[in-house]
């Protein structure tokens, strides 16, 4: 047994510990942090709202996976695989990927500088984090702190998401806090407690929504518990309550996403839609900004408000971003430098800025329309939702599994012509067994003293827990990225073994 530490402050908190991301032992402090209902970026936004007739919100997605092939076999970034490697498929890309990496950092302060009004979200998942970490790449790191400083807000928002990007409808739901902890223990090891203050927009891993009222609930009842606000949804994973799709001009607002597990309690969050369309193409021609233009104000309660057009984009793969990207991103802020200022007309915006700006003018959540996970209405329609149980609703699912071949409760995302769960059983069965495991180790020693998450051994094992559920390790195929999987899961065996 390993001696437990005194519960430490945030003060010296450090991206690693023992050489692995710092994810936790700091949960107390993470949640007094991020469990505050204080404006973000309203005191500092300099738009001005009745001069703003639509906005756009952009969002980059930043990953690169943990896989056990360092010189030793060691877990290393993929990224760092890709510069060691590179005649190997893409690799030759790694020094690009890189770039883009850090560009923000140098894009956002040269705009701000010349009086410009840029926006952007970022996400970046925790692998990376820990990837740029292990190959030493302050110069890349450096550039996003930049970004964490007070002089770019609002212009910059940082976005939560699972650490090790994971699909939320096929992770274990106890892990579901526990990747989204993770991330927020990492970043602001890496970033600061300042930075991980300001995060209340959340992204998830391929823009997975799922549609398990259950796994659903305790979703949004995880986020609502770190202190999340809104999250971003794709178009089609949502429908109305009554089971239609959404109305057009409801997808240029938030929604309220309501969650109904199967015992019939409720849950809501605002969610902001990512429209449909061909993601890396749309951000890096600013396509977003061009669909704006074609939008005005709509009537939100009793009142006329800006609607937005919310897209997010790998921010780094393909070519459109790599290239086009860094041709069309700054002078578009040029052209539109003084709207929602002194000129009216189309801004760019960012998710939480947008939503203090429609509370600070009056929008009550009640006045936003309603939505809910794709599919439920089927559910609701068999199983009274005021006298649910959870043997009615797995009767239910049952019966609609035998005789609705367009059902499913896999969830949807942006990538709805993969399945995360049939044909990956060689991944899904071990991910299963050891996130069993780990619970059944720590679940009870956590209970009785919180501090074991300070623990080494705990620490150890949680990483290699998440890893095995990173989604390129289906995503990708059989083959290498499966055998990835299966290493990771042998590892994490015997980490608990030894603990």
């Amino acid at each position: 047994m390993i001696a437990t530490a005194p519960n430490p402050s945030l003060d010296g908190f450090e991206p690693l510990r023992a050489g692995k991301p710092n994810i936790c032992g700091h949960e107390a402090e993470i949640r007094a942090l991020v469990q505050h209902d204080d404006p973000v970026f309203l005191p500092q936004t300099n738009l001005n709202f009745d001069q703003i007739t639509a906005g756009f919100a952009c969002a980059l997605h930043m990953h690169q996976p943990t896989i056990p092939a360092g010189a030793n076999g060691e877990p290393i970034s993929n990224l760092q695989h890709m510069f060691e490697h590179p005649d190997t498929g893409d690799n030759h890309n790694a020094g690009t990927f890189a770039w883009c990496y850090s560009r923000m950092g140098d894009w956002i302060p040269e705009l701000v500088a010349n009086g410009c009004n840029p926006r952007i979200m970022l996400d970046y998942s925790g692998n990376l984090f820990w990837g740029f970490q292990q190959m030493q790449r302050q110069d890349i790191l450096g550039k996003l702190q930049r970004l964490c400083e007070p002089q770019y807000q609002p212009y910059v928002e940082w976005l939560g998401t699972l650490w090790s990007h994971a699909v939320v409808p096929s992770t274990p739901i106890p892990d579901i806090k526990l990747h989204i902890q993770s991330w927020q223990h990492h970043f602001a090891a890496t970033f600061g407690a300042d930075a991980l203050r300001r995060v209340k927009g959340f992204s998830p891993p391929e823009m997975h929504l799922p549609n398990n009222p259950d796994t659903l609930y305790e979703y949004i009842k995880a986020l609502k518990e770190c202190g999340y606000r809104w999250l971003l949804v794709q178009e089609d994973s949502v429908e109305r309550l009554d089971g239609s799709r959404l109305h057009h001009e409801d997808k240029y607002l938030p929604n309220r996403l309501i969650a109904r597990n199967s015992r019939g309690e409720t849950i809501d969050i605002l969610a902001l839609i990512k429209t449909q369309g061909s993601d890396t193409k749309l951000v890096a021609q600013m396509q977003p900004y061009h669909e704006a233009k074609g939008r005005g104000k709509q009537t939100l309660g009793d009142r006329q408000v800006p609607t937005c057009v919310s897209q997010i984009a790998d921010g780094e793969n393909g070519g459109v971003m790599m290239n086009e990207y860094a041709r069309d991103f700054q002078p578009l802020w040029y052209e539109i430098q003084e709207n929602g200022r002194s000129t009216a007309g189309v801004v760019g915006v960012n998710g939480t800025e947008y939503l203090e700006l429609l509370a600070a003018a009056g929008v009550r959540p009640e006045d936003y329309p309603t939505c809910q996970a794709m599919q439920q209405h089927k559910i609701w329609q068999r199983v009274d939702p005021d006298a649910a149980t959870p043997e009615a609703v797995a009767q239910a699912i049952q019966e609609l599994n035998d005789s609705d071949h367009q059902f499913s409760m896999d969830g949807a995302s942006w990538t709805n012509d993969l399945s995360w769960v049939r044909g990956y059983e060689n991944v899904l069965a071990p991910m299963n067994q050891l996130s069993a495991k780990f619970h059944a180790k720590f679940d009870p020693l956590v209970a009785q003293d919180p501090a074991t998450t300070q623990r080494e051994d705990y620490q150890e094992a949680l990483l290699y827990n998440l890893l095995v559920q990173t989604s390129c390790f289906r995503y990708w195929g059989q083959g290498a990225w499966t055998d990835y999987a299966r290493e990771l899961y042998r590892r994490g065996e015997a980490a608990l073994a030894r603990s």
